[in-house]
């Protein structure tokens, strides 16, 4: 992954691959999956997504990115966005590729001078930035932002931003652990919803239509379910190499996303 200069925030050069929405296919779009992030959508103002790898958090998040009708911005966080200033200038970042003028106004002048007692203004002015701006329907995906979870500033930001999305902003997280637990009780107040490693397993029907995209039969499919007791990635890797395709050396078949 190269550092670009395509964009910028001051002279702060961002990664462009990390906010960029990946250019990867998705193996399978999973219905029941689809559903409960479209419900989500409608009653809440963000969700989690929660699984080990391979559960196919990534290929569930972009597949409703890209069927969900709205702008997209993305943002994949890496163990260095522990700090706060640094975190934000990527978020902002992949919001300005749909809202260019994002954060310009009120939020960028503040995180300059910000500090670990100003986390709560820095969530309104975020907030207040996605209301006063373009009136777009906008879904943020962020995705393994577990990798950042130990982070002080995390759940004091996140709190009382998610808290406050307007209704047109919707905020997906993708994360192989659990939340903080300040986060995790944000799910009595229909704040945030929850889609656990339990329900990415794949159905059995589910594990048919997969097989069926390779051309495998029924018969394949079950055995491999019962190999893989439904974990995504593996199921993947089953049916590539009962077809003889490729498998890199990351373990999965060229042609998906988990």
């Amino acid at each position: 992954m190269k550092s670009l200069n395509d964009r910028a925030l001051g002279n702060v050069e961002l990664i462009a691959e990390k906010i960029a929405i990946p250019e990867i296919a998705t193996p399978h779009s999973r219905a029941r999956l689809l559903a409960l992030l479209e419900q989500s959508l409608t009653s809440c103002t963000a969700t989690i997504i929660s699984g080990r790898a391979g559960t196919g958090k990534t290929a569930l998040a972009l597949d409703f990115a890209r069927q969900c009708d709205r702008a997209v911005s993305w943002y994949k966080v890496d163990a260095p966005e522990g700090e706060l200033e640094r975190f934000f200038q990527y978020l902002i970042g992949s919001i300005q590729k749909e809202r260019p003028n994002f954060g310009v106004e009120t939020l960028m002048p503040l995180l300059r001078t910000a500090d670990s007692e100003q986390i709560s203004m820095l969530a309104e002015a975020f907030v207040y930035e996605l209301v006063e701006g373009e009136n777009q329907p906008l879904l943020i995906v962020i995705e393994d932002l577990h990798l950042i979870y130990d982070s002080e500033w995390l759940a004091p930001l996140l709190r009382p931003l998610l808290a406050l999305l307007p209704c047109n902003v919707h905020m997906l997280i993708t994360s192989r652990t659990m939340l903080p637990a300040p986060l995790w009780r944000m799910r009595s107040k229909q704040t945030l919803s929850f889609i656990a490693e339990e329900y990415l397993a794949f159905t059995r029907q589910e594990a048919i239509e997969l097989f069926e995209s390779y051309a495998l039969s029924v018969e394949h499919a079950t055995i491999a379910l019962d190999h893989t007791n439904g974990h995504a990635a593996l199921l993947a890797r089953f049916a590539a190499l009962l077809t003889d395709r490729s498998v890199p050396s990351t373990g999965l078949p060229a042609r998906s996303a988990v």
